[in-house]
């Protein structure tokens, strides 16, 4: 069938039963990804197939590390800028339309991850089998993308599931796993890894039929009657969430299955459409940055290794001792260290409902939990790779306890610290092997957010760097290096923002208004609920640490309501009072009007220091600037982070903002150096990073 044929990213190969079975192994790529020289071999084959029916088809992967990771954005990307969206998309339907209507029976074999594009191929089979090893993972997340499943995906998946299951899976972007995917009918048959390609053998010998239970609940939730229903029930509970103008895709796909009917071309011909449209918009041009940014970040390390084994955290608060229960996630042997076990228990406690939630089975909590232990003593200093530094923000404690503990350590461990603030110049001085001294600072809370800021000093060595950096990855976290300077990246840039709101409360403006504001800019969380939740002793702490060097003061409603002991959140009271982990905001009063520059306010200084830190080289370039706001303080990602958004609003417009509300509001306002910088007028920085 394919004798004198060779291609480059799929092997195919016929077994004695006559079943081909077509392996993808992208070549020159450590993922599979389709692009479109991939599409066009499989097309080949298909077409080969259609003249020589075999007894089956399975489709595999020969790459360890999943069946398929999706389309190729940076291909993707380049379609984009050339106006071809439409015609990509439309020879992606038509490739696995082919697939589709096989004369035989087609299995896609899957472990590891399915994702976008490559779920889309595995639609398009008629059955599909999934590896039950826990790094099988199969979803639709193009909407995080801006736009939705185009190659068949939004077409498909409702009428093999039913319409609510699938739009969840496609409107949340979220991944199933293996027993997930088998519950809700998305794959066929599970198996051992090693059995993965006979399973799906098995099925095209012994082919099933579907539950009627789940045909039936297909038929239903898709007929014309059923669409009218339930697509304004999704947009309600969507717009709950997120903002049209601000996420344009979830309402795009949502209205694009209600106007689908029975026939698949017609469902496809809407799908296409759909999907070219949105490819054009502000927000998919700037999530798919915000992509390749993070790709960017995961890729820092190189092929660094970390060599870390075993990593000490002295501090069992609630940073250090989220950063221990992390590490130990992670496979990470741990000693965590405070002064009496009374201190160190709490973090344990912590460290077992976060195993639980995330490892889910005994076998596989227990030995996290083994790995996670109390060290009052700090007898784990001596065999430490790492120790890391978590006590509280006070300089001396700090440079104390290096003095103390440095001379244990192994010659070639590192020496890091947590702090969030203070000057890295300042607290090496303390330190006798600065090259290995540097910042790993950790978000709160460390289980949700994505960044660690490798904070740097002068002496540091450039090896051990990337050591840190390395270290990252092996926790699933993206890091960004930062100059050590006060506040580095994400603190230097949020407590402007912060201080700014607490003051607008101070003056009267409500708190449920302020929050409003800053949610409709598109942040994730307002900046009083955020206040709150840091905790106010923190924001008066960290605002105490930088105010000299960022020109501001601390609001007298912060230092006021620390004093009375309010902290926020953890002691279920701060500028709003807390009740089982949620503020209680309180009603405003609907006569009450906010000033028109409110969302100035609150914005443009966080903007304003965001341009000071690219100026001060706090970070190497402005794609690392807008990665680390992004994923350090979840800034409005369809804006594609903070210097994305001044140059698409235009520097010059931004400045003037900031001349008028300094000359109404004080000095606080006035620009900071670095708006008449070159780099502010540049173009796009996604494109030098799909590059």
């Amino acid at each position: 069938m394919f004798e004198g044929l060779r291609f480059q990213h799929w092997h195919p190969a016929r077994d004695d039963d006559g079943i081909v079975v077509l392996a993808l192994n992208r070549a020159g790529s450590s993922v599979n990804a389709l692009s479109r020289a991939v599409l066009d071999e499989l097309s080949e084959i298909v077409e080969r197939l259609t003249f020589e029916p075999p007894k089956g088809v399975v489709i595999r992967s020969s790459k360890s590390a999943g069946f398929v990771v999706g389309a190729d954005l940076k291909e993707f990307a380049g379609y984009e800028a050339s106006g071809g969206v439409l015609d990509a998309i439309e020879n992606g339907q038509r490739v696995l339309q082919r697939l589709a209507r096989l004369p035989c029976p087609t299995v896609a074999a899957i472990h590891g991850a399915c994702m976008g594009g490559g779920t889309e191929m595995a639609l398009a089979c008629r059955y599909r089998v999934a590896s039950r090893d826990p790094s099988t993972r199969i979803g639709l997340p193009e909407v995080k993308l801006g736009i939705f499943p185009g190659w068949g995906g939004s077409a498909r998946l409702p009428r093999l599931i039913g319409a609510p299951a699938a739009l969840e899976l496609m409107l949340t972007g979220r991944a199933a796993s293996a027993e997930n995917a088998k519950a809700i009918g998305l794959v066929d048959a599970l198996s051992s890894p090693e059995l993965l390609v006979e399973t799906a053998k098995e099925l095209i010998r012994h082919p099933r039929t579907r539950p009627f239970a789940q045909r039936a609940t297909a038929w239903a939730t898709n007929t014309w009657p059923a669409q009218q229903i339930l697509a304004p029930m999704l947009v309600k509970q969507t717009a709950a969430k997120v903002r049209k103008e601000h996420y344009p895709a979830p309402f795009a796909l949502i209205e694009t299955w209600r106007r689908g009917g029975s026939s698949v071309t017609q469902r496809l011909k809407l799908e296409a459409r759909g999907v070219a449209k949105l490819a054009t918009t502000p927000t998919a041009r700037n999530l798919i940055r915000v992509f390749f940014l993070q790709e960017r970040l995961k890729s820092l390390a190189g092929g660094a290794e970390h060599g870390v084994k075993h990593v000490h955290v002295v501090g069992a608060g609630v940073m250090g001792g989220d950063i221990a229960a992390w590490c130990a996630l992670r496979g990470f042997d741990v000693t965590l260290q405070d002064r009496e076990m009374k201190y160190v228990q709490p973090a344990l406690d912590r460290a077992k409902e976060l195993f639980a939630k995330k490892l889910k089975t005994p076998e596989r909590i227990d030995p996290a939990l083994a790995r996670l232990k109390a060290d009052v003593e700090g007898g784990g200093i001596a065999s430490a790779d790492l120790l890391i530094e978590a006590i509280f923000e006070n300089a001396e404690a700090k440079e104390a306890l290096y003095r103390a503990d440095e001379p244990k350590l192994k010659a070639d461990a590192l020496l890091a610290t947590n702090t969030s603030s203070i000057p890295l110049d300042e607290l090496r001085r303390a330190v006798a092997a600065p090259g290995r001294f540097l910042g790993l600072h950790y978000f709160n809370p460390v289980a949700l957010m994505p960044l660690i800021e490798i904070v740097r000093h002068d002496d540091l060595d450039a090896a051990n760097e990337k050591r840190a950096l390395a270290f990252c990855k092996a926790l699933d976290k993206l890091p960004v290096p930062v100059k050590g300077t006060p506040g580095f990246l994400v603190n230097r840039i949020l407590m402007p923002y912060m201080l700014e709101a607490a003051r607008a409360y101070g003056e009267g403006i409500p708190g449920p208004v302020i929050d409003k504001a800053a949610k409709k800019f598109g942040m994730p969380m307002g900046p009083i609920e955020l206040i709150d939740t840091v905790g106010l002793d923190v924001a008066a702490s960290v605002g105490k640490e930088l105010g000299p060097f960022l020109g501001l003061d601390i609001p007298p409603t912060l230092a006021e309501r620390v004093e009375n002991g309010k902290r926020g959140k953890k002691d279920g009271e701060g500028l709003y009072v807390w009740k089982d982990g949620k503020p209680q905001k309180p009603e405003v009063d609907p006569n009450y009007v906010a000033p028109d520059d409110l969302e100035d306010r609150l914005l443009l200084p966080m903007l304003n220091e965001a341009v000071a830190c690219l100026h001060d080289r706090v970070v190497d370039d402005a794609d690392l600037l807008d990665a680390g706001v992004i994923f350090g303080t979840g800034f409005a990602p369809f804006r594609g982070g903070p210097i994305q958004h001044v140059r698409d609003t235009g520097p010059d417009v931004l400045k003037a903002k900031l001349e008028a509300l300094a000359q109404k509001y004080g000095e606080r306002f006035k620009p900071r150096p670095g708006w008449d910088d070159a780099v502010l007028a540049g173009g796009a920085v996604g494109a030098k990073a799909a590059a």
